[in-house]
């Protein structure tokens, strides 16, 4: 009888941990790369390219809810040229530049390893605008550079790979001054600390 004591209180001492750890899956800091799907929209006129950068972020696991903040730096590689505007040499290109977000989080584990959730926040997103005239010793060529702000709301799906790996897919929409809006579909790799 002492024996079945004994590995009773082993086996449980060995779960303990494992229980502990699925109860917060979604907890702690995060650190994460992410690509995607970027298209624009100004007045009608659209354009896709590449979104990429890094994120951060601490998320609260109670229960089956979570709350979480973060922060994320990214790049896009649209850039768009017109030729002729003034001068048949001319050109002018637009192009978007980084773009910062933050922002907070809520949402609702499903089974163990997923998380579903919905995020808003405030974003600021640079586009410049280059021209040059195309003509040997003018000084017309001028770069223009602006910071627009915007709001960002979104919706993805996060699983964990294990205790401290994760993987996720994300649309957000960004709407910012001037006209100007984004959408994006992310897929991101990460790890939680």
């Amino acid at each position: 009888m002492r024996k079945y004591v004994i590995a009773a209180l082993l086996a449980a001492s060995a779960a303990a941990p494992a229980f502990a750890q699925d109860a917060a899956t979604f907890t702690g800091p995060r650190i994460e790369g992410i690509v995607g799907y970027d298209t624009t929209d100004v007045e009608d006129e659209g354009a896709d390219g590449a979104v990429y950068g890094v994120a951060v972020g601490y998320d609260v696991q109670m229960g089956g809810a979570v709350l979480g903040i973060e922060a994320e730096a990214t790049d896009s590689s649209i850039s768009e040229c017109v030729s002729g505007v003034v001068t048949p040499a001319s050109e002018l290109c637009a192009k978007l530049g980084r773009d910062l977000y933050v922002g907070g989080r809520i949402g609702a584990v499903v089974g163990s390893r997923a998380l579903l959730y919905a995020k808003a926040g405030y974003t600021n997103g640079r586009v410049s605008l280059d021209y040059e005239d195309g003509t040997p010793g003018t000084a017309l060529d001028s770069t223009l550079s602006e910071n627009l702000d915007g709001v960002r709301a979104g919706a993805g799906i996060e699983y964990a790979l294990g205790t401290n790996m994760f993987v996720k897919a994300e649309y957000r929409y960004s709407n910012y001054e001037e006209g100007f809006d984004k959408h994006q579909g992310v897929a991101g790799f990460g790890f939680r600390f």
